[in-house]
């Protein structure tokens, strides 16, 4: 069996590309488990260096259009699909056309070559809480429920919106075996800050616990909806392995979320680090950066994620844990005992 993930060498691409070897086998869409042949990553940059010296993993590197265009990135013989690249939020508000080209005509080149090899793969697309907004006069519901419909209000929720109706076509059509899942903020991101308007969130955790200052552009009130990256990486297994009939229909399932806020992440920092750890936060409101993270929902009903066996982390304490289990080497000094 062969796998493509673009965006292979970013966090999360390489976190499942690691699962996926370390497994070895790939039960597709309900089918019997099958021993996984190879993993094509495909990025702007190489993969990290463990991967590469995997003999199943090969690399392609490059713009992800230009690649499909110049058939370098063929998908031939691909069996399945994960689609993680993309520009992200902020630099999507900042930039139309970047956005534009990353997130909807990249996707849709993928689509197409997908459509033009001619073997309807799992293709599962993670997709984004951003698709989500409230209408001009009209506030979000409470809880969001997976049929309710998305109002994006940033370019970066329409360009993902815009690719789930696109898979959900294709699916239709049977060009692909389609599986959009909506991520929610993934936390704790180890390494230096993306783009993303929510890239605080990992901040408040990782910089202090590094000795470093970090600066939250919101209010400790603002609410927001969490992921662990083990969690949101077994969301995107789920996906992959989830017979027809499991799955369901080809809208979207939204991943399991924990909601919480920018205080309590705070809160929980002070409880795992100590206060020396949350005084290290620089609460310094952005109304640009405020204005995005803040339309976004954080509460989650999670139906279909639920009856697929997903459920959401147990706490933010537990995202800090298993952030500091993962990456000893960038912390300052141990947590407190739990």
């Amino acid at each position: 069996m062969r796998v493509l993930i673009t965006g292979g060498s970013g966090f999360l691409g390489a976190r499942l590309a690691r699962t996926l070897l370390k497994t070895g086998r790939l039960a597709l869409a309900g089918a019997a488990a099958a021993e996984i042949t190879e993993l094509r990553l495909t990025d702007l940059a190489p993969p990290p260096a463990d991967l590469l010296a995997d003999a199943r993993v090969s690399a392609v590197t490059g713009d992800l259009a230009a690649l499909l265009r110049d058939g370098r990135l063929a998908l031939d013989d691909i069996d399945a699909v994960v689609h993680l690249a993309a520009a992200v939020s902020a630099e999507c508000e900042a930039d139309l056309d970047l956005g534009l080209r990353s997130n909807l005509e990249a996707s849709l080149a993928l689509l197409q070559a997908a459509r033009h090899a001619g073997r309807a793969p799992v293709f599962v697309f993670a997709s984004s809480v951003a698709v989500f907004g409230a209408a001009p006069g009209r506030s979000l519901p409470e809880t969001i429920e997976d049929d309710d419909l998305p109002v994006p209000r940033s370019s970066y929720g329409v360009q993902k919106f815009a690719v789930e109706q696109l898979v959900a076509d294709f699916d239709r059509r049977g060009l692909v075996r389609g599986r959009n899942v909506r991520l929610m903020t993934v936390a704790v991101r180890p390494g230096r800050p993306n783009g993303a308007a929510s890239g605080f969130l990992s901040g408040m955790v990782r910089e202090p616990l590094a000795g470093a200052r970090c600066v939250v552009p919101v209010s400790p009130e603002t609410r927001v909806a969490l992921a662990s990256p083990g969690n949101t990486v077994a969301g995107l297994l789920r996906a992959l392995e989830a017979s027809a009939d499991a799955w369901g229909p080809a809208t979207a399932v939204n991943l399991p979320a924990l909601s919480t806020t920018a205080g309590e992440i705070a809160q929980a920092l002070a409880r795992v680090a100590g206060d020396e750890a949350a005084s290290r936060l620089d609460w310094q409101p952005d109304a640009r950066i405020a204005a995005i993270v803040g339309g976004w929902p954080a509460r989650f009903a999670g139906t279909r994620a639920k009856a697929l066996g997903l459920a959401p982390d147990a706490s933010v304490e537990a995202l800090i844990r298993a952030y500091a289990a993962d990456h000893p080497d960038a912390l300052q000094r141990p947590l407190r005992d739990a």
